[in-house]
């Protein structure tokens, strides 16, 4: 029998009330062992259910409970799937695992490939970890949205593309979720020469015929550390490149807003930059349902900056501060920088470009900066009253960067204060202007 041990429990939940505590541990639900999550999630959104609880003594309770249909219990499990991860198969070409120096923390190497993390989290995956037990249990649960990382519906190129010979005919599976009503999301890694082009539109064309369960395609361009020795070559796109890239989605989208209402297909916002083309309107990114894979990420800052500055009258309040980030996003955040300084004259903030020399200066985006580059460039600059870094730069829930330098290692180093702030236009106008 699968035994799930009880992290923490909710505060004023379900299950505080039954007095389920940490250290607990859950056997059964409605009679039925408790395989991993998708089976928990799914047991507990009735109406009524039956829980069986084992105590650290060893004394089992049984529980009947009423709820709202669809009601969480409150329970946190000391393994987030209740299981054991699925770690990736595949050797795929532009795999940013493969392209790291060694000596870093293990978990970095990691290889998630597991579509429990995918309903739960977002993250998105290959299939090719999943047999059709798998498939069948996420059309059985109704789970969506299921994200997928397709990269190429050419099935014999999707298998060069993965290094997996199983990875063409993974792409079946996609079809059997589609048939039955499964809600998803699909992104492509482009790679030059590779699957862009003639491979680019035939992928476009495959997914968006698959619509409406079929929701939405992000395409992003492959990143390229220094540490590629041994692994295949591959080229940077150039200026013209991605605006070929641009004018093929656009094509795409202006065809299947007229046929299908939405634009389906969209471009990361790093094409844009790439190309020096202006970034699309709020309204063209459609809530912005791909945004985790940086798509709309300008806009929306920008959008949410402006209606939050317009309700500011600005004063002379006077201080200097500094602003860290990346490459690709250091024009933005100059310009915005200079917007408050309109209102706020007597606020003085400094926009430091980090270059990425850890990874190599092909990486951009803020999210890849280590803490060592950070220190390195910024060491023995005026960085007047505080430091502002981005939080993308951090792992999740932590103040932890890539290299394992913490915010206090920054503060140390640097002798500042260092203030995060979060990816959206009200935060940012915050952690400058107010104290």
């Amino acid at each position: 029998m699968n035994k799930h041990k009880v992290k923490c429990i909710e505060p004023e939940s379900i299950a505080e009330e039954m007095e389920i505590e940490p250290g607990d541990v859950l056997l059964r639900i409605n009679d039925t062992e408790i395989r991993d999550v998708f089976d928990y999630q799914y047991l507990i959104n009735d109406e009524f259910i039956t829980v069986l609880i084992e105590k650290p003594d060893g004394e089992q309770w049984e529980m009947e409970i009423e709820k709202e249909y669809g009601e969480d219990l409150g329970i946190e499990f000391e393994q987030g799937l209740m299981d054991e991860y699925k770690s990736c198969c595949n050797k795929c070409i532009f795999c940013f695992i493969d392209q790291m120096p060694s000596g870093m923390r293990e978990t970095l190497y990691f290889k998630d490939d597991d579509a429990r993390l995918s309903f739960l989290q977002g993250n998105y995956i290959t299939l090719t970890n999943m047999k059709d037990y798998d498939i069948d249990r996420i059309i059985k649960y109704k789970l969506s949205p299921v994200n997928i990382s397709i990269h190429t519906t050419n099935p014999d190129l999707r298998a060069k593309m993965l290094q997996n010979r199983f990875a063409g005919e993974a792409l079946k599976k996609v079809r059997r979720l589609y048939e039955n009503g499964i809600e998803m999301n699909s992104q492509i890694v482009l790679c030059k020469g590779i699957n862009d082009g003639a491979e680019l539109e035939r992928s476009i064309k495959d997914l968006s015929d698959m619509l409406p369960y079929m929701q939405s395609l992000s395409v992003v361009p492959i990143g390229k550390t220094k540490y590629r020795d041994h692994l295949t070559y591959l080229e940077k796109f150039t200026k013209e490149d991605a605006i070929t890239v641009i004018d093929t989605i656009h094509k795409w989208q202006n065809k299947l807003l007229k046929e299908h209402g939405t634009r389906f297909v969209f471009a990361s916002d790093e094409w844009y930059l790439t190309a020096d083309r202006s970034l699309p309107g709020e309204e063209e990114y459609e809530g912005y349902g791909q945004i985790e894979n940086g798509v709309g990420m300008i806009t929306s800052l920008e959008t949410e900056f402006e209606e939050y500055y317009s309700t500011l009258t600005g004063d002379n309040r006077v201080k200097k501060v500094s602003l860290a980030t990346g490459v690709l996003a250091a024009p933005i955040i100059e310009k915005l920088s200079k917007r408050i300084q309109l209102k706020y004259p007597g606020i003085i903030c400094n926009v430091y470009t980090i270059y990425n020399d850890f990874f190599g200066r092909d990486i951009t985006v803020a999210g890849l900066l280590t803490g060592q580059d950070i220190i390195k460039q910024l060491k023995g600059e005026e960085l007047g009253d505080y430091l502002i870094v981005p939080n993308v730069i951090f792992r999740s829930g932590e103040e932890v960067l890539l290299d394992d330098l913490s915010k206090n290692d920054l503060e140390k180093a640097l002798q500042i204060e260092i203030r995060i702030v979060k990816s959206d236009g009200t935060s940012f106008i915050d952690t400058i202007v107010n104290d």
